[in-house]
């Protein structure tokens, strides 16, 4: 699964999509998004997406459910604030691509 993220404050992604729903057990982080020191760096530690995000980006339950069993299995979930979040400790920045001209 790839996900886009859109939005990241502190480490938390805050907006996000799925670009493709392939292999939801092995979900890949993308960011398209404005960073801050201290949104995705060394001081933040791993990018979080909330499970109730991964889940709807999944399809629901049924199908996430089993992949979030074998991310806890990996310790790739963690509480913040109370709220169940996957670690992505690697994630890859998504270069903006040069606007179509206008003839």
């Amino acid at each position: 699964m790839r996900i886009r993220a859109l939005s990241v404050f502190e480490g938390v992604v805050y907006h996000c999509w799925c670009m493709d729903s392939a292999h939801p057990e092995r979900p890949a982080l993308e960011v398209d998004a404005r960073l801050d020191p201290g949104d995705a760096d060394a001081t933040s530690g791993p990018l979080l997406l909330s499970t109730a995000d991964y889940i709807a980006m999944a399809g629901g339950m049924e199908t996430a459910g089993p992949c979030l069993q074998l991310l806890a299995q990996r310790g790739r979930i963690v509480d913040h604030l109370e709220v169940a979040h996957i670690t992505f400790p690697t994630w890859t920045i998504v270069e903006p691509e040069d606007p179509p001209s206008i003839s």
